[in-house]
């Protein structure tokens, strides 16, 4: 257990330096061929942008991006001095709040936009920042021809009271819930990757186009390209990393429970976040966001916690490794923190008996990730009907296994949350509230197997993925169990089955983590 607990710690951590590492400096956004800029290092110098052209493409911007952290729960005024000249279209301040590619609040002054020749004026956005945000983005704008300048930026902090002067506001803002959180961090991946797949495509036209002009040779080119595809694949690992590091993140926020806000206006509505709701009034409806559920009133609530089928969202993360026949784990070919397994999957837990419950059929579909690291510089290799690991051809900076498998979990929950009485001497259920025991089994089979070396060679970075089947079994099957207390678990797996199919001795996956069934 401490292993594991280390094992967390050392994600989060991880998560939080990069997260300070996030931009911080002032950078510019616009077609050069349309705009010119003048970017300062600090906030107090002056910043220009001007047209280049007649109807220049778009818009020119410079902005710069902070933590929201100390500004959460709190109203804010951006303010800079701006002047003008011979503005033909607008320009303004802008600032927005971000949660990943949400927008939480907006306001770029075009319903007050700037227009043709002013002296130095001062102006000002009141945004609202809230609970959720990540990130506040602001700086200033010119769309259209002529010349801007700006000085002198401000963030201060003014009353509630204040209005808010943007075109999306804050306090208009529903919180965001657990699915539209993790689904816009999924975006994010998404639009990372395209982009520096376009960004790769645009570089191997211009070597292409280098190449044919003669000005470099078929090896250079050659060379370039690799250098290009190395650099977009590395940038895609360090960016999606971060987002997947914000994910785990997310997944422990919402599993703690333990940040909890209500909110009670003249209709009686409350809005709840990991809290208890068998204090629910008689008429009081409640927006439930750790559950994703609306309550109208304590006998709704009661109705709908008692179900005897009720769904979760599992996520599952921790060590993976292999027991060899014959062999302890302290023998093992495999790096004991380096290799790891994820696992994602929707279930459902139905009560056994309808007036008792202490047992529970537990039963869904997973996607399971198993990731192996070989030690001393190893890697599989594949021969005939044998896989074995042999010594490095070179020197690995890392040497990943990768198998994915949709399984089939099926367990029998113990759970001992005990049940409730309304008022009215009526007794109802509630599950994932007290300890929990799940055993049971799974089984599955293999999506996908493949293998991730990279290395040096040349003073170049390499990455190679061989993907095939490495005689790896179709189909895995094996013994599982967790327990825990409310929605958090100590979990373990075991494969019955070995690894490989013929090889002379049997290597069966194991793995030992957490998870969490968010109910």
């Amino acid at each position: 257990m401490q292993k594991i607990i280390l094992y967390t710690v050392v994600v989060l951590v991880s998560f939080i330096n990069k997260l300070n590492a996030q931009e911080n400096t002032w950078g510019q956004r616009g077609k050069e061929s349309s705009y010119e800029f003048s970017v300062s290092t600090n906030d107090n110098q002056e910043f220009m942008i001007a047209s280049k052209i007649k109807r220049p493409e778009g818009f020119g911007s410079i902005k710069k991006i902070i933590d929201a952290s100390p500004y959460k729960g709190k109203t804010i005024k951006l303010s800079a001095f701006v002047k003008s000249e011979n503005v033909d279209g607008w320009a303004g301040l802008w600032m927005r709040v971000d949660f990943s590619n949400k927008v939480l609040a907006f306001d770029n002054m075009q319903n007050r936009s700037i227009k043709g020749t002013n002296d130095w004026q001062l102006y000002d956005i009141v945004l609202y920042i809230s609970e959720d945000a990540e990130y506040i983005n602001y700086g200033f704008l010119l769309d259209g021809e002529g010349k801007v300048f700006a000085k002198d930026f401000t963030i201060s902090f003014v009353p509630e009271t204040t209005p808010e002067t943007g075109q999306t506001k804050g306090r208009e803002r529903t919180p965001l819930s657990f699915e539209e959180k993790a689904n816009a961090i999924a975006t994010n991946i998404e639009n990372i990757t395209k982009q520096e797949k376009d960004q790769l495509k645009k570089e191997v036209e211009e070597i292409e186009k280098q190449l044919n002009e003669g000005k470099i040779s078929k090896d250079d080119a050659d060379n370039l390209k690799m250098e290009a595809a190395t650099k977009r694949a590395q940038n895609i690992q360090d960016k999606v990393s971060i987002q997947e590091e914000k994910l785990s993140q997310l997944v422990k926020d919402k599993v703690d429970g333990k940040v909890e806000f209500e909110k009670n206006n003249k209709g009686g509505t409350r809005i709840v976040f990991g809290g208890n709701s068998d204090n629910l009034g008689e008429n009081q409806t409640e927006i439930n966001l750790s559950s994703m559920k609306v309550y109208n009133g304590k006998e709704d609530y009661i109705k709908k916690v008692s179900k005897r089928t009720t769904s979760q969202f599992v996520f599952a993360f921790g060590l993976n490794n292999l027991l060899t026949e014959g062999e302890s784990l302290n023998d093992s070919d495999y790096r004991v923190w380096g290799s790891h397994f994820y696992e994602w999957g929707l279930t459902y837990n139905t009560r056994i008996f309808k007036n008792h419950n202490l047992l529970h059929a537990k039963y869904g579909l997973s996607l399971m990730y198993n990731n192996l690291r070989p030690t001393d510089n190893r890697y599989f290799v594949k021969n005939g009907d044998v896989t074995e690991l042999q010594t490095g051809f070179t020197n690995f900076d890392e040497s990943r296994f990768r198998n994915v498998y949709l399984t089939a979990p099926v367990h029998l929950e113990f759970d001992f949350t005990p049940k409730k009485t309304d008022k009215d001497g009526n007794s109802y259920f509630r599950t994932h509230k007290s300890l929990r025991l799940g055993v049971g089994g799974y089984a599955g089979v293999k999506i996908k197997s493949k293998q991730i070396l990279k290395y040096e060679e040349d003073d170049q970075k390499i990455k190679v993925k061989q993907k095939g089947d490495f005689n790896v079994n179709d189909f895995n099957y094996g013994l599982s169990a967790y327990i825990g207390y409310g929605q958090m678990s100590l979990y373990a797996k075991y494969d019955l089955n070995p690894l490989f199919k013929n090889n002379a001795v049997d290597q069966n996956n194991i793995s030992l983590g957490l998870r969490f069934d968010f109910n």
